[in-house]
C-alpha cells in the first residue's frame, strides 16, 4: 500500500488549523504534519489541557485527515545557536524570556523536552526539527579552523541534546533532525559526525529532505542508503540549481528566495531537479514505511496551486515495494 501523503503546516501557519484542515483535504492530502507554531499545535497546552490532543485529532478527522508527526524546528534552532535578534522572532515569548543567550538556549532545550512529552500525549512517534549549531558560522575554514575547534561544536551539541534525547527515549518518541544548512548536520559527513557525537542515541535520526542536499552537490539518494534505519520521517521538497545569472553562488549572495540571480531556489514538488523516482526506490529499499510529507516552498507560485499539484505528483509517484522477485514466476515450482 502506498504511503500516506501529508502536508507540513509550517509554511501555512498564518491560517488557523480550522481553515487549513479542510483546505488540505481539498488539495488532496491524507494528513497533516503539524507545526508547533501558529495555532496548529501548542506544546504547553497539550501538556496542560487533557482535552486538547483529542481535539486536534477530532478536527483533522472531521476532514478525513490524520497526523503522523509534529515539528518544532523554530525552538530546536535555538538550542545550540549563537542567539541574536532573529531568534526572538521565531521562538515563543516564554522561551525568549529576557533574551540572555544562554538562558534562551536552556529554555529552548526544556521546550524540546516538553515537545517530546506533548507528542507522546498526541500519540505520534516522531518530532521533526532543527538543532541549531554553535559552529555553522565557521563553515568556511578561515580564519584557519582546526578539527579541534569543530569538535568542540559537536561536543556542545551532544551536551545540550543528550538530555533532550533521553526524554524522547523515556516517552518512546523519535527526534528527526532535518539535515539542513545552519544545523549541526548539513550533509552526509556532518550527519555521521552528529550521530557519533550523541553516541548513536537510539532516538536521534533524520527527517529526510533531499532539497537541502541537492543544491550543495550532496548525493541525496546515497544519504538514504547510508542512514536508512535512522530515517524517521521524509519530506518531499524540491529545488533547482545551476540556474541564475552567474552573479550569485551556492551561498546565496545575501539575496532573497525568488531572486532571479540565485544559483538555486526551492520549487514546487516535481518542477525542480530532485530525482524523486530515485528517492522513492531508495526509501523502499531501506524499508521506510512512514508518510511522505510535502514541505511546499516556491516563491514564484501560488501556494494552493503548488500544494495541490504537489500532492497529486507524490501520490502518482509513490508505489509499494515488490512482494517478491519479478522473475519468481519463471521457476518450475510456480
Amino acid at each position: 500500500m502506498p504511503r500516506p501523503v501529508t502536508l507540513f503546516t509550517g509554511q501555512w501557519a498564518d491560517l488557523p488549523l480550522a481553515e487549513l484542515a479542510p483546505l488540505a483535504a481539498r488539495m488532496g492530502y491524507d494528513g497533516l504534519e503539524l507545526a508547533c507554531w501558529g495555532d496548529h499545535f501548542d506544546v504547553q497546552r497539550a501538556l496542560e489541557d487533557e482535552a486538547y490532543c483529542q481535539g486536534r485529532h477530532d478536527l483533522l478527522a472531521e476532514h478525513g485527515l490524520t497526523c503522523y508527526a509534529i515539528s518544532n524546528h523554530l525552538v530546536g534552532q535555538a538550542v545550540c545557536d549563537p542567539i541574536d535578534e532573529r531568534h526572538r522572532a521565531i521562538v515563543p515569548p516564554h522561551v525568549w524570556g529576557d533574551g540572555d543567550p544562554e538562558g534562551v538556549r536552556r529554555r529552548a532545550a526544556e521546550e524540546m523536552k516538553a515537545t517530546a512529552r506533548a507528542a507522546a500525549k498526541l500519540g505520534v512517534g516522531v518530532v521533526n526539527g532543527f538543532t541549531g549549531s554553535p559552529i555553522w558560522g565557521a563553515l568556511y575554514a578561515f580564519p584557519p579552523t582546526t578539527q579541534a575547534y569543530w569538535q568542540r561544536g559537536f561536543d556542545d551539541f551532544a551536551e545540550r541534546w543528550g538530555p533532550i534525547l533521553d526524554v524522547f527515549d523515556e516517552v518512546g518518541v523519535n527526534f528527526g533532525l532535518e539535515v539542513h544548512p545552519t544545523e549541526i548536520a548539513f550533509d552526509l559527513a556532518s550527519a555521521e559526525r552528529a550521530l557519533e557525537a550523541v553516541g548513536r542515541h537510539p532516538r536521534f535520526g533524520f527527517n529526510y529532505d533531499p532539497s537541502h542536499l541537492g543544491y550543495q552537490g550532496v548525493d541525496y539518494v546515497r544519504f538514504i542508503y547510508a542512514f536508512g534505519e535512522r530515517i524517521f520521517h521524509a519530506h518531499m521538497k524540491d529545488a533547482w540549481w545551476g540556474r541564475g545569472t552567474g552573479e550569485v553562488g551556492v551561498f546565496g549572495g545575501h539575496t532573497d528566495f525568488g531572486d532571479r540571480r540565485r544559483y538555486w531556489d526551492f520549487r514546487s514538488v516535481g518542477r525542480g531537479d530532485i530525482d524523486f523516482e530515485g528517492v522513492i526506490v531508495a526509501l523502499n529499499d531501506v524499508g521506510y514505511a512512514g508518510p511522505l510529507s510535502v514541505e511546499w516552498e516556491d516563491s514564484r507560485m501560488d501556494r494552493v496551486h503548488g500544494a495541490t499539484e504537489s500532492a497529486a505528483f507524490v501520490k502518482k509517484l509513490d508505489f509499494a515495494p515488490a512482494a517478491g522477485a519479478f522473475d519468481a514466476a519463471f521457476g518450475r515450482d510456480a
